[in-house]
């Protein structure tokens, strides 16, 4: 993961090859790996960790849910990450994106909007002026280390 400790990802279990085209509401538990085409919703089995990778080729008419989400193809509907959302280089959203964290690679495209799960927090601490090195009123006595001649 991008910030903390790498979270072991649940294997992929289920492949939709490419040249195949699914039309329905897809569900799914651990992992999932898309190269072909779905007209329809790819939802995560709900409260378990999951991890859904679209390849390169692959096109999804509809809308994504998972935890963890890997898109370099391409998705027209929202998506939802709970965890992490990468989007590689080839990859093109058409479609609002929530995610927890967001790695995107050059190159990568949204059209729709950026949603964070938890917004980010502002340090409101106020900031000191740092002292001024010639203020001498804070010093210690201190022995000069070399001798006067």
């Amino acid at each position: 993961m991008m910030f903390g400790k790498s979270k072991k990802q649940p294997p992929i279990r289920s492949l939709i090859g490419a040249g195949t085209t699914v039309i329905g509401e897809i569900r799914f538990a651990e992992g999932l790996r898309i190269d072909g085409e779905i007209r329809g919703d790819v939802l995560a089995e709900e409260g378990t960790s999951s991890l859904l990778v679209i390849s390169e080729n692959a096109r999804i008419h509809g809308k994504v849910i998972a935890s963890h989400v890997i898109i370099n193809g391409q998705i027209l509907g929202p998506v939802d990450s709970s965890e992490l959302l990468e989007l590689q280089s080839k990859a093109r959203v058409i479609g609002n994106v929530s995610y927890q964290a967001l790695e995107m690679h050059q190159g990568a495209t949204i059209n729709g909007e950026l949603r964070p799960l938890s917004p980010p927090t502002i340090d409101d601490t106020p900031i000191t002026r740092a002292k001024n090195s010639k203020d001498t009123k804070d010093l210690k006595d201190v022995k000069d280390p070399i001798p006067a001649k």
